[in-house]
């Protein structure tokens, strides 16, 4: 490097190539023999504990996470469904008192409990799709997650509370920068927020299916073989704000709040994707920071759990305790792979908050019921100006 040059971006992508990786960790591990030797970082235990804390062959059939409705319970929903469109409100009043479910919500308590307090995930099957029109099941998924997550956050600037994930690259115009409206496979990272929730509305030909990983256990695996990268992990990272103001952010990937280990990233603010390519005037990650990343991604996919998302279901992850993926999958005329997402809080039963994200949480959260927007079509996100980024 001369004294005119700056830090480059490392060799990495937003799909990891694990090569690279293998490389990429015997070159500093060569420079740098010690780094497997450093102690943890003050506030990081050796190890966490807890049922989130757990590696995808712990399960051992669907019956675990699966909660089935029971044609009783069915009918409670077309009740619920049926009490709020009597009361002619607009559907970001949708909430546990709009949308009764007299038996079901209690239910619906306990599976939330588990959220947060559990395994981090459940699978409510399965919501009879087709016999519903678009409104009345997005007031149904929106009614019945309500009593998951009271809060709903925005996903986009105009203050959109639903989005479809699907592949929009023929149907919509725009830069997507996102593997979610694509049929690529979507690597390990999560969302911001408490809870996601994902509706499957269609399922693909073949391929995408939805996997998850614990965070909890990835850390006590990077902290018993690689304590140096939980420092690089707790540190600042620049994440790429694609042409925002600021270009660019600078917060921690890994947080220890409160007892409960929470990792908050998404790979393609520090890589890029597609065409949505990483900006050349912020800061760079480093090295260490790319190996992080890749040992992040690799361990995620050794000891997650694919799941047998079908049509109708309903898939609830805590998003501050879990990593999630999608495989690729091809669609056909016949099936066409579509997801309904909402992003939720119970914050009766929520964890604290990293300082860091509170800013984010507190604007994702702040949407007021009559400012919500349901769209029942797929679309781009969109900016304040109705424009898609």
């Amino acid at each position: 490097m001369t004294a005119t040059e700056g830090p480059k971006q490392p060799d990495i992508s937003y799909h990891p190539d694990a090569k690279k990786f293998r490389a990429r960790t015997a070159r500093r591990l060569a420079e740098d023999p010690s780094l497997p030797q450093q102690p943890l970082p003050a506030n990081f235990p050796d190890r966490v504990d807890g049922p989130i804390v757990w590696e995808g062959k712990d399960w051992t059939d669907e019956s675990q996470w699966v909660y089935n409705l029971s044609q009783t319970q069915l009918n409670e929903i077309d009740g619920a469904l049926a009490h709020f469109n009597s009361l002619d409100k607009p559907m970001g009043f949708i909430s546990r008192e709009t949308f009764p479910l007299p038996t079901l919500s209690a239910e619906l308590w306990k599976l939330a409990d588990a959220l947060y307090n559990g395994r981090g995930f459940f699978v409510l099957r399965e919501i009879p799709i087709d016999k519903y029109s678009r409104k009345d099941l997005a007031i149904v998924y929106a009614g019945l997650s309500s009593h998951v997550g009271s809060g709903r956050g925005r996903q986009d600037a105009t203050n959109a509370v639903l989005a479809h994930i699907k592949d929009l690259r023929t149907s919509h115009k725009g830069v997507l920068g996102n593997a979610a409206y694509t049929t690529d496979k979507q690597v390990f990272h999560t969302d911001i927020g408490d809870l996601i929730a994902l509706l499957s509305i269609q399922q693909s030909a073949s391929g995408g299916v939805s996997r998850l990983a614990s965070s909890g256990f990835i850390y006590n695996e990077i902290a018993k073989t690689r304590p140096d990268l939980i420092h690089v992990l707790k540190d600042n990272w620049p994440l790429d704000r694609f042409g925002g103001d600021p270009p660019y952010t600078e917060r921690p990937v890994l947080y220890n709040e409160d007892g409960h280990i929470v990792i908050q990233y998404s790979r393609r603010h520090f890589t890029g994707y597609g065409e949505q390519i990483r900006s050349t005037n912020i800061p760079p990650i480093s090295e260490a920071q790319a190996e992080a990343l890749d040992m992040l991604h690799f361990l995620a996919e050794k000891h997650s759990l694919g799941l047998n998302f079908q049509k109708g279901d309903i898939q609830y992850i805590n998003s501050m305790g879990l990593l999630h993926a999608r495989d690729a999958f091809v669609d056909d005329p016949e099936h066409t792979r579509h997801l309904v997402r909402l992003w939720l809080r119970n914050d009766e039963l929520a964890w604290k908050t990293p300082k860091p994200l509170e800013k984010t949480w507190a604007l994702l959260y702040s949407v007021a019921a009559n400012a919500q927007r349901f769209p029942l079509e797929p679309e781009i996100r969109k900016t304040a100006s109705g424009a898609t980024k």
